[in-house]
């Protein structure tokens, strides 16, 4: 038998780290190869990590939330020396009782028993990588210097939890203590102490008299009262950046709390660092016009500068989908000078269409919406308009003009915006489009997109009319050179010639009048280093030509 070490692989190309969202394994479960074990979530989509191994499950090394970069380890398997999983570690403990006895009765080595009753009381004697425990048992048990491997558990197959490691922490300190007491020395301090006020570090005892000397001078000095916790949970950036700032996460003030423990954030630690260095300034003592010193309302100065700490902020971590949004819209919005150009199209035919269309498409199981209309009609503007379909390589001082029809649909997800590509749009059918775009919009919006289905896009769509709304400026899904923006299909007013108004109650004074009409809106954003106004309006006009004249995409 032997232990597996399974590192985060590159989970998509130009990835250097991911967000650990969830385990979908525990230590002692069996998994085959290829099963996954864990959603992580990149800077492009949230994807499920794969086993590479058969076998059981021994540890995980990583938190749900964490960061992890790319080829740290995350978790380890028990398998035997030919790959297959070890039988006596089995997540069912019933499966393998003998070995279980032996697990939980060290009375069972009578030998063992034997040598240890004249010595000194040692650890249970449990097989390494037998230890079932989370993540944030084990390194509890780190801070409190306690081995993990010596703690009984009183879970589900005897796995370990916080409890479990406190109370051995604490049984561990009260033996200590009476070893002291007998041979005449002071007692230690237990791991924890519990009062009415809650736990109390016994590393370094806070208060008047355990007070340590730095900070009982930082409390005189009128900084920050450090909190004196036991323990801390908090992630590796803040635990880094308490590095960097030479602070003590358990002193770190904090009203958050994670699974019951205290959780500190990097802004948390931060600004107790700045209040350390920086002490506010003592306060005169109020005097009087004799000059003694005037009386004070105790609760008045309790509540001085309390409501900076009562004012409801929360914070949310930058990272994943969302950092990588705000930075690619950063790089395009300051490096290609945007143009937007609105115009609206009329189309009653289009509605018409679509309407005919509909039946056909649900009896092939097919759901029409208005995109594969819009794709196909974008596909003829840009074989007419190519610039539009380009990409400007500042490096090599050159504008390649694609080959490809490879559209972006932008979706909104819980997550963020995702925009998925559907390749060779020219080359596609409208009900084949229909069936891509709604299977992409929803797997992105289930975060079950691969990273690939996210590249080669030519062109950008985005349907904000979907949510509500005519016109926008949207921004270039760089490095393309052009997106479009689609309003709400509406009845709004238009002006229309009395020949093409069947009605009856015309005035025949007028050659023409206002009628409400389907309309869609469209908004044109272009890189102006690449593409004039002028070609970007002109490729508008194409756009809303075939979309009012429906039977023109039968070309496309």
């Amino acid at each position: 038998m032997t232990i597996e070490e399974f590192k985060l692989p590159d989970v998509g190309e130009g990835v250097a780290e991911g967000e650990l969202v969830s385990w979908l394994v525990a230590p002692g479960d069996r998994v085959e190869e290829d099963q996954p074990v864990a959603e992580v979530e990149t800077d492009k989509a949230l994807v499920e990590v794969p086993s590479s191994y058969d076998g059981v499950v021994e540890e995980l090394f990583v938190e749900e939330g964490e960061m992890v970069p790319v080829g740290d380890v995350i978790i380890s398997f028990r398998v035997d020396d030919g790959g297959d999983a070890d039988e006596g570690g089995a997540a069912d403990p019933a499966a393998s009782a003998d070995e279980a006895d032996a697990e939980s009765e060290p009375e069972a080595e009578p030998n063992a028993a034997a040598d240890t009753a004249d010595s000194e009381p040692a650890e249970p004697d449990t097989p390494s990588g037998r230890t079932f425990a989370p993540p944030s048992a084990r390194r509890l048990a780190r801070e409190l210097g306690v081995d993990v491997a010596a703690v009984d558990g009183s879970g589900p197959g005897g796995r370990v939890s916080e409890a479990d490691v406190r109370a051995h922490a604490e049984e561990d300190a009260a033996s200590a203590d009476a070893a002291g007491a007998d041979d005449g020395s002071e007692p230690r301090p237990a791991p924890t102490d519990i009062d009415a006020g809650g736990r109390k570090s016994a590393v370094s005892k806070r208060g008047a008299a355990g007070q340590s000397d730095d900070s009982a001078a930082t409390t005189a000095a009128g900084g920050p009262e450090p909190a004196g916790r036991d323990t801390t949970l908090a992630t590796p950036a803040t635990r880094k950046v308490a590095r960097e700032r030479g602070v003590n996460l358990d002193d770190v003030p904090t009203d958050e709390t994670r699974d019951g423990e205290a959780f500190v954030t990097a802004d948390a630690v931060n600004a107790y660092a700045d209040a350390l260095e920086s002490p506010p300034e003592p306060t005169p003592e109020p005097v009087d016009a004799g000059g003694e010193p005037a009386s004070t309302s105790a609760d008045a100065a309790a509540t001085t500068g309390s409501a900076d700490a009562d004012s409801g902020d929360e914070t949310v971590p930058y990272r994943g989908v969302r950092r990588t949004i705000g930075k690619q819209m950063e790089r395009s919005k300051y490096t290609a000078p945007h143009v937007t150009h609105h115009d609206t199209a009329e189309v009653d035919a289009l509605v018409e269409a679509r309407a005919e269309l509909k039946p056909k498409a649900e009896a092939e199981g097919v759901k029409l919406t208005y995109m594969p209309f819009v794709m196909k009609a974008i596909v003829a503007g840009l074989k007419e308009f190519p610039y539009l379909n380009s990409e400007l390589r500042e490096d090599d001082e050159e504008i390649v003009l694609k080959g490809d029809y490879n559209l972006g649909i932008a979706v909104a997800t819980d997550a963020g915006l995702m925009v998925p590509v559907v390749e060779d749009v020219d080359e596609k059918g409208l009900f084949e489009l229909a069936d891509e775009v709604n299977d992409l919009a929803s797997r992105a919006r289930e975060r079950k997109l691969k990273p690939a289905e996210m590249k080669g896009g030519t062109f950008s769509i985005t349907n904000f009319g979907a949510i509500g709304g005519e016109y926008a400026t949207p921004i270039i899904n760089y490095p393309e050179t052009a997106i479009l923006g689609l309003g709400a299909i509406e009845e709004r007013p238009v002006v229309r010639d009395h020949a093409d108004v069947d009605s009856d109650f015309l005035d025949d004074s007028d050659d023409s009048t206002v009628v409400p009409a389907p309309t869609l809106p469209l908004s044109l954003s272009i890189d102006h280093r690449v593409v004039d106004g002028a070609v970007a309006a002109e490729f508008a006009n194409t756009v809303m030509e075939h979309l009012e004249n429906p039977l023109l995409l039968l070309n496309e």
